[in-house]
């Protein structure tokens, strides 16, 4: 059985895109180029839909992680409208990555986001 990898890695790499813009112009395009217009966005601390909620959610992050970029840990994993991914939230200035963490995305038929199920691995003080 063969299946289509790019599919998944594409939806993985337009959501890092999304989660690393910084200028709002820039977030808001990312944001509505991975998800669906009804998309959502699920993790311990937010259950958002539609694009401004999951930016806003975004912008969030950045204003409690200045400087931090998101990165993919390990391959991207799929099968039919499934995929899952695991990412660390990385310092720039000294490569310290005190928050991890792992998602599973449903994508549409287009590859883009419908829903985002994120699971916290590792937070700032064992929380």
């Amino acid at each position: 059985m063969t299946v289509n990898t790019d599919r998944y890695q594409s939806a993985a790499a337009r959501y890092f895109e999304a989660w690393n813009a910084t200028e709002p112009e820039s977030l808001a395009k990312a944001v509505a180029e991975a998800w669906t217009a009804d998309g959502s966005y699920t993790d311990p601390l937010a259950d958002v839909t539609g694009h401004e909620q999951i930016a806003a959610v975004i912008a969030g992050a950045h204003e409690q992680f200045p400087g931090f970029v998101f990165r993919p840990l390990g391959a991207v994993d799929g099968h039919h409208d499934t995929a899952r991914f695991a990412w660390e939230l990385v310092n720039e200035a000294d490569g310290s990555a005190p928050v991890a963490g792992f998602d599973v995305v449903t994508l549409d038929a287009e590859g883009r986001i419908r829903s985002v199920l994120g699971f916290l691995d590792r937070v700032p003080g064992g929380a």
